[in-house]
Formats: structure tokens, sequence, C-alpha cells
């Protein structure tokens, strides 16, 4: 909106020429939408607890989680007002980037809270019945992959995706592409969502994971950068640097709320909008092989799930780890939860550092 408004006046005073670049409009993305979270979050969780939306912990769970029972969730609300609005606020919102990337966002977080609500409202255990919750997962993977196949730019990158480390190297998907689309947002989604399981876990390493898409975003839109780091060259990404940096902004903003002991979570309406967004930007700016990276613990906590599933079966009722996912492995293993939430994150921002690197390697 405001670089709508705004960057037109330029040609009659000066000054409005800084809504022309996207790190000046990244940077207040990310700021506004902190104020959001700052603003409203504790007028959220006042709210949510009025409406006696409280989390129910899984018996199956760690037993010391039960005294986390009654915590107000549902608080993914705010993470997506503070994603979506500053991005409305600062974005050139004629960008098809950005309209996909908001369409995402938008569509896992409506997925995410009737799952929400079922459990917490209408008190129906499992919520959302699991096959109905993957029918609007791979449903938005085939309108993103069909979008970007059949309204594309006409050029042989469409189905590409770019190798971390390699030069000039591309994978070709062809028509394999649209079910690569699929698998990565509906995997990315449930992989942020198993995650969500520890105060500030989840939503500390998607903002670390968001901050290193929204530098891969500005240097794929950027001619230069990309020709000097042998990136595919993508215009239109560059704005969804300003979209990583409210998603970051957000994030951080609701850590503030999220940290141990957490006064309020995001549940399933934050977690699985954050990685259907996630695997939704490493789509559009064509470094999905890159996530496996990035978002390294999320792909370890979706496989320790798989190996915990699968171990038990073929053992006839062995475990493979004390619990699953991953962080229960740990916390039943003696760390406390603020250590685990903690070397986690010291792991993400190690595989970050990694991921990143590989943008001047290549």
């Amino acid at each position: 909106m405001f670089y709508h408004l705004f960057y037109p006046l330029a040609s009659h005073w000066i000054v409005f020429n800084v809504f022309k670049y996207i790190t000046f409009r990244a940077s207040y993305a990310a700021v506004t939408a902190l104020l959001i979270s700052f603003i409203f979050g504790g007028w959220i969780i006042r709210k949510l607890e009025s409406l006696q939306i409280g989390e129910t912990i899984d018996a199956d769970g760690p037993k010391h989680h039960q005294k986390k029972a009654g915590t107000p969730t549902m608080g993914g609300v705010l993470v997506l007002a503070a994603i979506v609005i500053p991005t409305l606020l600062w974005a050139d919102l004629t960008n098809r980037f950005i309209q996909l990337a908001l369409v995402g966002t938008v569509w896992m977080g409506v997925i995410g809270f009737i799952d929400d609500y079922l459990k917490v409202v209408k008190k129906h255990p499992k919520g959302m019945i699991g096959r109905f919750k993957l029918i609007g997962q791979v449903g938005y993977g085939l309108l993103l992959g069909a979008v970007l196949v059949y309204g594309g730019d006409g050029t042989d990158l469409v189905t590409s995706t770019s190798v971390p480390f390699l030069k000039n190297v591309l994978i070709d998907w062809q028509w394999f592409y649209i079910p690569v689309v699929v698998l990565v947002v509906t995997g990315t989604s449930n992989a942020v969502n198993l995650a969500d399981g520890l105060d500030g876990l989840a939503i500390g390493l998607s903002s670390l994971a968001f901050a290193g898409y929204a530098v891969v975003a500005y240097l794929s839109g950027h001619s230069v950068f990309a020709e000097y780091l042998n990136l595919l060259y993508l215009p239109q990404s560059g704005e969804l640097a300003i979209y990583c940096a409210a998603v970051v902004g957000s994030g951080l903003g609701f850590l503030w709320f999220n940290a141990h002991p957490a006064r309020i979570f995001m549940g399933d309406t934050g977690s699985l909008a954050l990685g259907g967004a996630l695997g939704t930007i490493a789509i559009l700016v064509k470094k999905e092989l890159l996530l496996v990276i990035i978002g390294g613990l999320f792909v370890t906590e979706a496989l320790s799930v798989m190996a915990q599933v699968l171990y038990y079966r073929k053992t006839g009722g062995k475990r493979l780890l004390r619990m699953s996912p991953l962080h229960h492995h740990f916390e039943l293993g003696g760390w406390s939860e603020t250590q685990v939430v903690v070397r986690f994150w010291i792991v993400g921002i190690l595989l970050l550092l990694v991921g990143m690197s590989s943008l001047k390697l290549q």
C-alpha cells in the first residue's frame, strides 16, 4: 500500500524515492510486524483466556508437559496478522510472488485454524481428520504448482531447481515438478508443525529460516548480485525479501510471549501457516534443496517421527528413540526444555550459515 501510494510521488519530492528500495521496505515490514506483535500480543492472550481457549496436552507426551494444559493457544492468529498486514503495507502488491506467498500463508493458516478450533473449542481430541488436513495441504500444492507451470513466464526454468554448492547445475523436474511442489509445501508444513512442541522452538527456527530466505530472495532478484554469485536471476523474487522480513519480525514478536515459560502457543494455525509459507518461498526462489540445509532441523524432526514409527513396527514394539519427535528424545534424556530449545537454535544458526555459504561457494 505504502509503495503504491508514495513511490509515484518521488517525481515531485525526491524523499519518496526511498520507497523504491527493497531493503528500506523490508526493514520497516519487520519493524511493523514486531510492533503489531507487541501491541496486540497481550490483548490476544487475555482474549483467548476469557474464551477459555487453552491447550490440551497429549497424554502420550512427556509427563511434565501436563502443567502447560490451559495455556492459551491458537496464537497463530497473531502471527498471521503480523505477517499479512506488514506485507500488505510495504510490498508491491502487483508482484505475483507476493500474491502467492500471501495465498499460501492464509490457506495453510485456515487449515490450521480449523484443526485448532475442532480440538480446542469443539473438544475433538484429534482435531481435523488427518486425510482432510492432507487434502487441504495437497490442494494448495497442486494450485501453486499449476500456477507456476501454466501461468509461468514461459522460460525453461519454470520446472527447474538449483543445486546448492554446484555452479550452474539445475535439476529439471519436467512433469514431476507439480508433485515436487506438493511434496515440498506439504512436507514443510507438517515438519514445522511437528517441531512445535517446546516453548519457542518452532517459531525461533522458523525465524532463522526465513531470515536466510530473505537474503536469498533479495540476491536472486538483484541482477548484479545474481550474476556475481551465479544465482538464477528471478526479477520478481526481490519483493519476497519484504515478506520474509515480515515473518522474521512476526516470529521475534511472538517469541516475546512464547519464550519459556510460554504465555501463549501458536497452535496449528501458526505452525502449518509458517511451514507452508516456508515451502512456498523455497519453491518461488528455486531453492527447494537449500531448504534441506537451512531447515535441516525441521527435516530431522520429521524423519525422527517416521523412523520411530517404522522401527516400532519392524521390531514388534521396540523404540528407536525415547520419544519422538527428536526434541522429546533429548528432554527425556535429561535436558531441560530451555536447553533443548537453545541448543536447537544454535544448530539452526549453524545450518543457516552453511546454507548461506553455498551462495558464495557455487
